[in-house]
């Protein structure tokens, strides 16, 4: 049987009717575009999160995009971030035609490595981008004060964090703004791409909504520009507004997938995740580490089992960003974990009889050596 890292269809099995009737509901409102439920996915997102506003887009990639533009990101300023990402987080930057900057991560949660981020900043940085990975958070703490002394915003890439916490906080509501993916695979995921963001601050809310809106106040009337057809489709919006009331629910599936790996996978060698102090983990990916990664994915495959590398290739030694002039050697903890993690499967409805033939084929192939 084959077994690969998501599956969505024991969940849409378990959750058809509601779906159904979310797509049906859209479908006779008589508005398929910017209908009610845009709005009112927007307000129980922003609910969740103790904020005052959310703005549904059309991907995650536009969501942190717009969100940079939103905080005032200009092209010729400077963005930190790390390479450690999926690579939507770097082209958003890209897109802003500002120059990404990387810092490279701690090697046990392989989350930002903060204590980096000052030597990075000049004089025409403008914003920081922590990517909170995997399922956990950056200590914001330090980027908020170096945010404070040097005039910074901060936009938190929580794509990989729906529900999770850092001392209680949710992420994506401690800087200026918070982007969110709901990418099918994602924690909170749609049956499509869909984005938001969320803010505490009324002028960027006012400034997301003319961005994704083709820079218009009123139809057909640019106020500002760029501007970008950047909508949250109301199918989408709906289907998410019931999903988000599963959320916790979710991520608590997740967890309990997390306990059978660590308890079944103990012992054999494989580095598994480790939880940052303060952290509460969703579990987005379960990551781990090995020295003969590559070994265990090809006797995996005998298994017919497929899994994923989150990341292989960090985004500083990718071709298409070459011109940044970096490489190799450049970020060395980063690379190194690269060549070292792979994915296991994790999502909410992942059968146990399934989860326990990833465990016993690992087990076999980490016991040969």
């Amino acid at each position: 049987m084959a077994i690969h890292v998501w599956d969505y269809l024991k969940e849409y099995e378990a959750e058809r009717e509601d779906i159904l009737d979310a797509v049906d509901s859209v479908f006779r409102s008589g508005k398929l575009v910017f209908g009610e439920s845009v709005g009112r996915f927007e307000e129980e997102y922003a609910a969740y999160h103790g904020v005052r506003h959310c703005v549904g887009v059309d991907n995650g990639t536009n969501a942190v995009k717009l969100a940079l533009q939103a905080v005032g990101v200009k092209p010729g300023d400077e963005v930190v971030t790390v390479s450690n990402t999926a690579a939507p987080t770097v082209l958003a930057i890209d897109g802003c035609g500002a120059t990404p900057v990387f810092t490279d991560i701690d090697p046990v949660t392989y989350l930002m490595d903060t204590a980096q981020v000052a030597e990075k900043i000049t004089e025409r940085t403008r914003a920081i981008i922590p990517v909170h990975l995997y399922g956990q958070c950056v200590d914001l703490a330090p980027l908020q004060e170096l945010a404070d002394r040097h005039g910074l915003k901060i936009v938190e890439d929580c794509a990989q964090a729906h529900g999770s916490r850092r001392n209680g906080v949710l992420a994506g509501t401690t800087g200026d703004a918070g982007a969110f993916s709901f990418y099918p695979t994602k924690v909170l995921g749609a049956y499509g791409d869909a984005g938001a963001v969320i803010t505490d601050h009324p002028t960027t809310d006012e400034d997301l909504r003319r961005l994704r809106y083709y820079g218009m106040e009123d139809r057909y009337y640019v106020e500002r520009t760029p501007g970008h057809n950047a909508r949250l489709d109301t199918v989408h919006a709906e289907i998410l507004r019931r999903k988000l009331r599963r959320l916790d629910g979710y991520i608590e599936a997740r967890r309990a997938v997390a306990r059978r790996y660590e308890e079944g996978l103990e012992g054999t060698g494989l580095v598994l995740p480790a939880t940052a102090p303060g952290n509460e983990h969703v579990y987005y990916v379960y990551v781990v580490r090995h020295p003969d990664r590559d070994a265990i994915l090809a006797a995996l495959r005998e298994f017919g089992f497929e899994f994923n590398i989150s990341y292989q290739w960090p985004v500083h030694t990718m071709n298409g960003f070459s011109h940044l002039g970096l490489g190799p050697g450049d970020l060395p903890v980063t690379e190194a974990a690269a060549d070292e993690i792979f994915s296991l499967p994790m999502y909410p409805s992942l059968p146990e009889d399934l989860q326990e033939k990833v465990i016993t084929a690992l087990r076999g192939i980490l016991a040969r050596g």
